[in-house]
């Protein structure tokens, strides 16, 4: 199957079912207890720093790991499951020194989850599954000084965000991914870098791939945290006409709710939710089951608000199949149609009719 077909197959099958993304990636590699071997590997075994935590790196040292995640994630019922790339970019992996391996990491990523999910499509072609590359939003920020006395101040700029996404881009659409997935955008801007950056790739002669932007509503004050509401957020990314948007992270599908219900009201295009395994611990876990974190996302699926689910942080293969059997027969959502009019956005939305 080329790429052109599975982008049609992908919008095909968004009309026909809820799609199911898989689960965290984080939480399930620490289960492996790999060492600062298993990090460093042939490869980077003389490297002077410390790479354990670095969980991006395992596409070149431990591409087994990788793999297997993705056979997890398939095996429990995904559509989509993400390349492990959420920190492959040149800012994201300096912490590490690792800023030349970039490319070659993210393109290793992304054919992993190629080569995974063409076996599970060839096993049951009536279920094809896709691979979304996975853009993280950076520990930089665009829109917010790290300086508190210096409100001017950025630790990075804007070009320098930008052409750390194009290389990323670049690499996973060579290793063969079928759509771009902007995650966990908590600064708008980042998100505009991470966008103009895809969109980029055509002048290149590239093939246009589906967009998916996924923000984080960071706290109950229903906000980003560069401080936009939804639908402020929605507003200033609908420029990219994208497959789908949505919200994950930061909250559990209990507090998620009001935020993806607002965005099912006034985005145009599919909308996905993949929220924490509800909220985090006192020492840092997820203690909602499987069957907790599938309840409430059967209740969205069942109110029409979704058309994408899945999980983010704590949620596991068991999460993600109890999620795919929740959702199994439940119509998608369809997209509203909305008036003509002008919309802007600052930290709140700008409507003129």
């Amino acid at each position: 199957m080329t790429r052109s077909d599975r982008i049609k197959a992908l919008k095909v099958a968004a009309t026909q079912r809820i799609l199911v993304l898989d689960g965290a990636w984080g939480v399930m590699i620490q289960r492996e207890s790999l060492s600062e071997a298993d990090f460093r590997g042939s490869a980077f075994a003389g490297h002077n720093l410390p790479l354990k935590g670095n969980n991006d790196i395992l596409c070149l040292t431990r591409p087994d790991v990788v793999t297997g995640l993705h056979d997890a994630y398939f095996a429990a019922g995904a559509d989509i499951s993400e390349t492990n790339t959420f920190s492959a970019t040149t800012i994201g992996q300096a912490d590490y020194g690792l800023e030349s391996a970039v490319y070659e990491l993210n393109l290793a990523a992304a054919r992993l989850g190629r080569e995974a999910a063409d076996r599970w499509t060839a096993r049951d072609p009536s279920k094809p599954r896709f691979i979304a590359g996975s853009i993280g939003p950076t520990n930089r920020t665009l829109s917010i000084s790290p300086d508190v006395n210096d409100p001017g101040a950025r630790a990075v700029t804007f070009d320098e965000v930008y052409q750390a996404y194009r290389e990323q881009a670049r690499a996973l659409h060579e290793g063969g991914v079928d759509m771009f997935l902007i995650e966990t955008v908590f600064d708008t801007l980042n998100a505009k870098a991470a966008i103009k950056a895809v969109l980029d790739l055509e002048d290149d002669g590239l093939e246009p791939l589906p967009i998916w932007i996924s923000g984080t509503i960071t706290d109950r004050s229903g906000r980003t945290l560069s401080g936009q509401t939804a639908e402020a957020f929605w507003n200033a990314i609908k420029h990219a006409r994208p497959f789908a948007v949505g919200f994950n992270c930061a909250l559990g599908a209990e507090l998620m709710r009001p935020h993806v219900a607002e965005l099912s009201r006034i985005a145009d295009t599919l909308v996905s939710a993949y929220p924490n395994a509800g909220l985090p611990n006192a020492f840092g876990g997820y203690d909602e089951t499987p069957c907790e974190t599938a309840c409430f996302i059967d209740e969205w699926a069942q109110s029409g608000l979704v058309n994408i689910v899945g999980g983010c942080c704590g949620v596991t293969p068991d999460h993600i199949a109890h999620i795919a059997r929740a959702v199994q027969g439940v119509p998608p959502r369809i997209p509203p149609v909305r008036p003509r009019a002008l919309r802007l956005s600052g930290l709140e939305p700008f409507e003129l009719a």
